[in-house]
């Protein structure tokens, strides 16, 4: 018994390590000739050893299956009754002849006026209370994105070269940012305000804050207000979300204020949310559409890059330096039905998904002061795990809303299988050919068949790599996600827009075609909108991608 217990105790430490090597990558780093010492002149090379994505896909908690379901089920229920009376009517009445049936509907039957009319009051009264308790579709008329101007443009080489004129770095910290830039994905194109790299001056500050706040904001919403011709009093929902600038008053209120907006306006503030904020702010346009019928709702996304600078040595912190880049995005959001004719997108679904309730979560991406007490974002080596777990749940949710029931019932029934027989499915050996995979791996869902189009956050290319592996995307698939990061870098919230302006300018968006939407950030947050497209959207007169949208994707591999 003691030997068996031993090597028992010994299969699962090799498991255990099996599974921890599984989620770790090696890379060799040339670090160049060694200036000094008693090894100079000579190569010099570094291992680093870093975390890959969990593969979500090979562990899904049932829970979230059922979860998705019960959406599914409490949103759809009439779909199953329907079908059923429809074919006991049909039974019925197709075993009566047409002069049967005559008879039995004229002949036999005696009607008076007040039975009559009762029945068509009932009948009114019914149709009225199913119409007016469904809720009412949300519509998008359309949206913008900010385009700053030509002089705040960067490249990867002036982005190093103005940090080290500021004088407030030393080189291993310029190094470390150099080595983020040249595998970031960012092109030589992408915008930063210029008070970052100002010597010796503080850039986080209210006035900085403000005025690159609302220059971004108030150009989206007046090209966004222009092309719906709609008038700023008309608008009955303000929400506005900026993750790090959180002002008084707020940046809701100085829309209000700029635009003389009514006074009635329920107007939101969303602040400390991260990338993934632009997804909930939609999610509380919709409640508030249907529950005020407000008619008209405005969302705007939008970060201020002065307030992610960090001009310290930490490299945890030195990370959004290379990433955040400047962005903003106004959407238009309408529930009256006279505006589906114009509209571009019909909303579908939002899933929500927060592990705020775990610490590794709560504090991978965590805002605090460094040794110095200079804050700054620092982002955790936690952070690939962490939001592969995030996005694992976030998509086992939204796979029974969307995916089509050949692909959830194989899906399903791979679930089901791991959870009755966990012995028959424990930690298969990796598969040497994509055609190698053990009988014991889940069935990983084809989200092809659920959507055309795809707009995952922009965040950086590895993060963009590992979720195509994940999925079983395409090149093409990504291929807008990959564009916004290099013509325009990670610009936080609003990055999913950048992506989907990237769709229309190439033509692609036909009508029925299905968006699907994903954005994460701190907390640590996952969430996904889906749009159906209600008809064919030609390619704008204004977008930000008007001028360079024919050199991608090309473009990415110069």
């Amino acid at each position: 018994l003691q030997l068996r217990k031993g090597r028992s105790e010994e299969v699962d430490r090799g498991s255990i390590m099996a599974r921890e090597q599984a989620l770790l990558s090696t890379e060799i780093v040339n670090r160049g000739v060694e200036p000094s010492g008693p090894d100079a002149g000579s190569p010099t090379f570094s291992v680093r050893v870093r975390r890959r994505l969990p593969d979500f896909l090979q562990s899904v908690n049932l829970k979230y299956v059922r979860l998705g379901y019960h959406y599914l089920i409490s949103h759809g229920v009439y779909l199953a009754t329907i079908p059923v009376i429809v074919l006991v009517c049909g039974a019925e009445l197709g075993s009566l002849s047409r002069d049967e049936l005559w008879r039995k509907v004229w002949g036999e039957a005696t009607y008076d006026l007040a039975t009559v009319l009762a029945f068509l009051a009932v009948l009114a009264f019914t149709i009225s209370v199913y119409i007016m308790s469904r809720p009412r579709p949300v519509y998008l008329i359309d949206f913008a994105c900010y385009k700053p101007a030509d002089e705040l443009k960067v490249s990867k080489a002036e982005f190093i070269d103005l940090a080290r004129k500021s004088g407030k770095f030393d080189e291993d910290s310029l190094a470390f940012q150099s080595r983020l830039l040249a595998k970031s994905g960012i092109g030589d194109e992408s915008y930063m305000p210029r008070c970052v790299f100002e010597p010796n001056a503080n850039c986080a500050t209210m006035k900085e804050g403000r005025a690159e706040a609302s220059t971004a904001m108030f150009a989206a919403l007046d090209e966004l207000f222009d092309k719906c011709r709609v008038r700023p009093k008309d608008v009955g929902v303000l929400v506005v979300n900026c993750s790090l600038f959180n002002p008084t008053p707020s940046l809701s209120a100085m829309i209000v204020n700029h635009y003389k907006m009514r006074g009635n306006i329920l107007s939101y503030n969303l602040g400390g949310m991260g990338c993934s904020a632009g997804v909930i702010a939609i999610d509380l346009a919709r409640d508030m559409l249907q529950a005020s019928g407000a008619g008209l709702a405005v969302v705007v996304s939008t970060e201020a890059v002065s307030f992610t600078w960090y001009p310290g040595k930490r490299r945890s912190m030195l990370i959004p330096n290379a990433f955040f880049r400047a962005g903003c995005a106004a959407v238009l959001l309408s529930n009256r039905r006279r505006d589906f004719h114009r509209a571009k997108y019909q909303l579908e679904h939002v899933v929500r998904t927060h592990k705020g309730a775990d610490d590794r979560a709560f504090r991978s991406v965590y805002q605090e002061e460094d040794e110095q007490r200079i804050k700054g974002l620092s982002i955790s080596r936690d952070l690939l795990e962490v939001g592969g777990h995030a996005l694992k749940t976030n998509i086992t949710t939204l796979g029974p809303l969307v995916l089509p029931f050949s692909e959830q019932l194989l899906f399903f029934a791979g679930v089901l299988f791991r959870h009755l027989f966990p012995s028959k499915t424990s930690t298969p050996p990796p598969p040497t050919t994509p055609g190698d995979a053990s009988a014991a791996a889940p069935y990983i869902p084809d989200f092809k068949r659920a959507f055309e189009h795809f707009c995952m956050h922009a965040a950086s290319r590895d993060v963009l790599e590992h979720l195509q592996s994940n999925l079983g995307l395409r090149d093409a698939d990504l291929e807008a996600s990959r564009a916004a990061l290099h013509r325009f870098g990670n610009t936080s919230s609003s990055s999913i827009w950048y992506e989907l302006a990237y769709l229309e300018a190439k033509g692609r968006v036909r009508r029925g075609d299905r968006v699907w939407q994903l954005a994460f950030g701190s907390g640590f947050k996952c969430n996904s909108a889906v749009w159906r497209a209600v008809r064919r959207v030609r390619r704008p007169s204004r977008s930000p991608w008007l001028d360079c949208v024919d050199q991608y994707p090309a473009r990415m591999d110069a």
